[in-house]
């Protein structure tokens, strides 16, 4: 199956969007939730990205290196956001975005090495 060959990012992406979803709604009960905004703002479209490149992964698309990589972006930007907040549930949000980052920047280099079509993005 095309999809065991992409697990460990598979699971990173599970594991991320399961953080996110659980920090966005820890946030959402912080005494200051205006400074928590960007923070659930991030946590809600990485859990939606994450769970994007899992099905992408997992159905062998052609276009999952591309998602992987768009993936890794917000992925950061989520981790450094989290990163910022001494919350538990931010701070574990933060650490799985990172590996989330790494495991989806090295699935997207190893499919492009493999000799996978890459495709710019249309617009």
């Amino acid at each position: 199956m095309s999809h065991e060959k992409y697990q460990d990012c598979i699971e990173a992406c599970h594991a991320c969007a399961m953080a996110c979803e659980h920090c966005a709604t820890a946030c959402l009960h912080e005494d200051d939730i205006k400074m928590m905004v960007r923070c659930i703002a991030l946590d809600r479209s990485c859990a939606d990205l994450c769970a994007l490149c899992e099905r992408e992964m997992a159905r062998g698309s052609e276009f999952a290196s591309q998602v992987c990589l768009v993936c890794a972006e917000v992925c950061e930007a989520c981790g450094e956001e989290c990163g910022k907040h001494k919350m538990d549930h931010c701070q574990e949000c933060a650490n799985a975005c990172r590996k989330c980052a790494e495991e989806c920047r090295a699935m997207a280099g190893s499919r492009s090495q493999a000799g996978a079509t890459d495709r710019p993005l249309r617009r």
